[in-house]
């Protein structure tokens, strides 16, 4: 039988072919925690729209009368950010607010109807959207006339109930009766205790500069949904996910890592890709009581990554005495704006701009955002506003020579050279020098500097034959995901991010350089013999 279709319509179309109204709608809006004093929008068939604020539990309700399903359902957390406060779900070159949706395809005007708003229903709602050519959830939410055909539904809900299954079991719901929409909730439940250990954001896209399509990562930032738009989730171990967020909030002492895909942690698929941050916590004694937060995001400078929230997501585990390790740069060259396709969207978005050759900082007029220093300096405030220590590191090195070319290839002698700067050139408004901006930056603010780009120079000089088994060149014949991959192949190496046997070098590299800093005695003394 042909799948029945619902038409959101913003007042355009005929009437709904579902029920027609019910008399109250209700439910949580509960992310890593409730969503308190939020501003809950339902947008029916016709466009007509009603809000609602929740209340110290993440609870909202409101009269249903009168309004046609299916219901579009938004939730927007303003998240006062050094005192601004943004209702902007979509754009990234400012603090984005935080947002969930939902969707309800059918209203019973006999009984209370639930929709609940999470990162799970966000990730449905994704799913759709994306199947539908949106660049993600947000866009959908904001379109005037959506036809929803629903059977789109089924299939993001059976991918949840079977990424979550074995967590639904331990906490006592049986998995494929669960709907995270509709599922009835309360403070404190089976559903609440899985939603304290994920982690939940939303993309971008390269293209507009827009936020994308939904992410979810457990409590240490493994990823578990986010890396394509549609598809199963990665493996979830639950029981492991409540011990570490139990290690998080008891650790001694946190060690955040604030960078982009050279230290990320990344999915179970994608190995042997690693970032330097995904190993090192290896790096600690074990008696230590050091934990490691390594929320790092691939494709992200220090401007958007605290804009988009990924710092935010680490941040609200900050204790006194907490490290945080500022590792940005790689992004932030992404200054072209005559480049094809994404070129305005990195400059608006990602781009900032090194100091110049007498070491002032360099951006455009009424933008001091965009100065490299200025957007490191915001990581040194904001730990130091909460107790902790910033440590500034240069970015690792690309295995790159002096013309630009990926050294050692083809019987080329030519020595791995710095590439984090910017000659003046078509497309780029400033010139100048990042490993150099980075040392300017610590020297101002009195922050420790670890120079992981010498270290890692002299790494990739130090081997030139086999420079492949430490940054991302693998056999997709051993590694099925790289078969579809332009780069990190054996025929492309990829000359910027590493495989395990890299990652777990920079990280020893890492430590070293914390054991030989003074001003870092008192985590030297937390590192491996």
């Amino acid at each position: 039988m042909k799948a029945r279709q619902f038409l959101l319509c913003a007042g355009l179309c005929g009437p709904a072919l579902s029920a027609t109204a019910a008399p109250v709608l209700e439910g949580m809006v509960i992310a890593e925690q409730p969503f308190r004093a939020v501003t809950v929008t339902v947008t029916d068939s016709y466009g007509l729209q009603r809000t609602a604020v929740t209340d110290n539990e993440g609870r909202y309700q409101l009269d249903a009368q009168g309004l046609s399903a299916p219901l579009r359902l938004s939730a927007i957390n303003t998240h006062p950010w050094e005192g601004v406060t943004s209702q902007d779900c979509l754009h990234n070159d400012q603090p984005r607010a935080r947002c969930m949706a939902s969707l309800l395809p059918v209203l019973d005007a006999s009984r209370t109807n639930i929709a609940n708003i999470t990162p799970f229903t966000d990730r449905m709602v994704s799913e759709i959207a994306t199947a539908t050519g949106y660049i993600g959830p947000q866009q959908w939410i904001m379109a005037k006339g959506i036809a929803l055909d629903t059977a789109q539904l089924a299939a993001p809900l059976a991918r949840f109930q079977a990424g979550m299954h074995d967590a639904l079991v331990q906490v006592g719901l049986v998995p494929q009766h669960i709907n995270p929409v509709t599922l009835p909730m309360q403070p404190g439940d089976g559903m609440s205790q899985i939603l304290a250990v994920i982690n939940h954001n939303r993309g971008y896209d390269n293209n507009s500069g827009e936020a994308a399509g939904t992410i979810l990562t457990d409590i240490s930032f493994r990823p578990l949904v986010g890396l394509q738009n549609a598809g199963p989730y990665e493996p979830f171990d639950y029981a492991r996910a409540v011990k570490e967020r139990v290690a998080i909030l008891a650790a001694k002492t946190r060690v955040m890592i604030v960078s982009d895909s050279t230290a990320a942690t990344y999915e179970v698929s994608r190995l042997p890709r690693m970032g330097w941050g995904q190993v090192f916590e290896q790096q600690f004694a074990p008696d230590s009581g050091v934990v490691v937060l390594n929320g790092a995001r691939a494709g992200r400078s220090s401007r958007d990554f605290y804009n988009e929230g990924w710092y935010q997501q680490m941040a609200r585990f900050m204790r006194a005495g907490d490290y945080v390790l500022i590792a940005h740069g790689h992004n932030d060259q992404n200054c072209n704006s005559g480049k094809p396709l994404r070129g305005a969207a990195d400059v608006k978005n990602l781009c900032t701009y090194p100091n110049n050759n007498k070491g002032e900082r360099q951006f455009p007029e009424g933008h001091p955002e965009m100065s490299y220093q200025t957007s490191l300096e915001r990581y040194i405030t904001l730990a130091r506003a909460q107790g902790a220590h910033p440590v500034l590191l240069t970015p690792t090195a690309r295995v790159k020579n002096a013309r630009g070319k990926t050294a050692f290839v083809n019987g080329d002698a030519q020595p791995v050279v710095s590439s984090h700067h910017t000659p003046a050139k078509p497309g780029y408004l400033f010139s100048g020098d990042y490993i150099a901006s980075v040392r300017k930056t610590a020297a101002d603010n009195a922050v420790p500097l670890l120079d992981l780009e010498a270290a890692t120079l002299a790494l990739a000089n130090q081997h030139p034959q086999d420079w492949q088994t430490y940054w991302l060149a693998v056999d997709p014949a051993r590694y099925p995901w790289y078969q579809t991959q332009t780069s990190g192949t054996l025929a492309n190496p990829d000359t910027t991010h590493f495989q395990q046997k890299g990652a777990e070098t920079i990280a020893a590299l890492v430590a070293g350089l914390i054991r030989e800093n003074p001003q870092l005695k008192s985590l030297a003394t937390q590192l491996q013999p």
